[in-house]
């Protein structure tokens, strides 16, 4: 039985499975707390400064006094004027953690299973992130912002495969989507928490605090039956997918795995790393893959970057950027699952169409409550970008075989990690043209949706559980199983006559 087959026996979205998948995206909440918190942990309060003479004739100085009633970072440290590139420090931390965790953690989980790292990662993310909150000093927050960012890079990218490993393809798609419209709605959940938690330690005690629950509800889920199948170890994954149909009301189910090519009876052993790199085909889809993560990471925080200077209500701001990637997620799920369009040229699409608002936003004038100014067409670029974002997850998922899923994945997120790191340097292209920033966003938002169209497409195609069937014909395990039926009839027809 292939395991597929045995998906659709089991249940491929039945009602255990349904709450596994809806432990891994209530988690992304939290993960988007930790991922703002330096927003509002490191907001600016309005301040004045008044110049204080010391005594004797000493050096001329200045007295900060903070005039908004709320406290962060800023007004316990000090972070002001020569200081305060610390603020933003302690942001870049956190996505160069997230990129180290993406490369460690990756690789490790198609190494020992998806459940260990995931568990590690999400514990030790928990107490770092306390470890923010009791920070006496400035250099200790960054330090545990770094570890944090590091922690969740790894779990972030466990939990997205788990969600799609427990369920049947067909529903991928819709679990992926579920999960990103779920960290935009957790970024809105956090403004409305900072809203009411003025006090910044406060605040990221109560923003940690829901991950305690949500973990001690995650020790309960079991290991990935696609990654035990891609192993070799089909007992393993035959009492999981049967532990399935019982908690899904189908009863007892027998099931009798089929050994996929180049996994004998013995486990077998991760491909690693480097096949990323040597494999013949990996190697081009991953290139193409890493340029359209960095484009997608960095179109979308350059245009976040670029609405936020809009003047307002800070909380109100931060749940905006949040809500204003919903209608994206809707469109994703019709179109990825058209045959007209599937995944390969939505992702094309809506990236081409994010560059193209850029390039228009560069022609409007920016004028505040205008439907058609530079600011409306720039949060329509995000709402754009953040289809493309939700896609390529879903998309990459399909492109990669499951025993190298997680490294390439981790490769890829890596690349956006990246670009999210850089993004905030290409404002300053304005000293060479004010429109050489849109410039940039159009320019490689256009070229990655363009190289999108070199992937294949994945809509309706089995998915590549080894290296061996990747190499194959996409319809190559269905075939072999016709052919052997074949065979079996032919070979009973020729004893029925041989009896005669």
């Amino acid at each position: 039985m292939d395991l597929e087959e045995a998906f659709q026996a089991v249940g491929e979205f039945g009602r255990y499975q349904k709450r596994m998948v809806g432990v891994l995206v209530l988690l992304q909440i939290y993960m988007a707390c930790q991922s703002m918190l330096i927003v509002l942990v490191g907001a600016v309060p309005e301040y004045h400064g008044e110049p204080v003479t010391e005594r004797g004739g000493g050096d001329l100085t200045q007295s900060v006094t903070f005039t908004e009633d709320f406290s962060s970072i800023v007004t316990e440290w000090y972070l002001v004027k020569q200081q305060a590139y610390k603020v933003s420090l302690a942001g870049s931390l956190f996505f160069a953690g997230v990129l180290v965790g993406n490369v460690l953690f990756g690789p490790l989980s198609d190494k020992i299973g998806r459940k260990p790292v995931f568990l590690m990662s999400l514990f030790f993310e928990l107490l770092f992130a306390y470890g923010s909150a009791l920070a006496p000093n400035y250099e200790l927050f960054a330090l545990s912002r770094f570890l944090v960012g590091m922690m969740n890079g790894g779990m972030a990218l466990v939990c997205f495969i788990l969600s799609q490993e427990y369920v049947g393809k067909s529903y991928w798609a819709l679990t992926g989507t579920l999960a990103n419209m779920t960290f935009a709605v957790g970024i809105a959940l956090f403004a409305v928490l900072g809203y009411y938690i003025r006090h910044w330690r406060n605040l990221a005690t109560a923003a940690n605090s829901p991950g305690v629950l949500l973990f001690l509800l995650c020790i309960t889920l079991p290991e990935s039956p696609r990654w035990l199948y891609s192993r070799g170890r089909m007992g393993q994954a035959e009492r999981v997918l049967q532990n399935f149909a019982v908690r899904n009301g189908k009863g007892r189910v027998t099931l009798k795995l089929r050994r996929t090519p180049g996994s004998p009876g013995a486990e077998t052993p991760s491909p690693g790393l480097f096949m990323l790199a040597t494999h013949a085909v990996l190697r081009c889809r991953t290139m193409v893959l890493m340029y359209v993560w960095y484009a997608c990471s960095l179109v979308y925080y350059g245009l976040t970057m670029n609405a936020s200077e809009d003047k307002g209500n800070r909380y109100l701001s931060v749940a905006m950027y949040g809500l204003v990637e919903l209608p994206a997620y809707p469109l994703c799920i019709y179109f990825i699952n058209k045959s007209w369009s599937g995944r390969r040229k939505s992702l094309a699409g809506f990236l081409i169409l994010a560059g193209l608002c850029c390039l228009l936003s560069m022609a409007v004038p920016v004028q505040s409550g205008s439907v058609a100014s530079g600011s409306s067409l720039a949060l329509l670029g995000k709402l754009m970008v953040s289809a493309a974002f939700n896609i390529v997850y879903v998309y990459t998922s399909e492109l990669y075989p499951t025993v190298i899923r997680n490294a390439g994945l981790g490769v890829c997120s890596m690349s956006c990690r990246v670009g999210g790191i850089l993004a905030p340097f290409v404002p300053s292209l304005k000293v060479l043209h004010a429109s050489m920033p849109f410039t940039v966003f159009c320019l490689i938002g256009v070229t990655a949706g363009a190289l999108g169209l070199l992937l294949p497409e994945t809509l309706n195609k089995p998915v590549a559980e080894t290296l061996e069937e990747l190499s194959a014909p996409t319809y190559q395990r269905i075939l072999e199983t016709q052919v052997h039926l074949l065979e079996e009839e032919h070979l009973s027809k020729r004893k029925g006559s041989g009896s005669k």
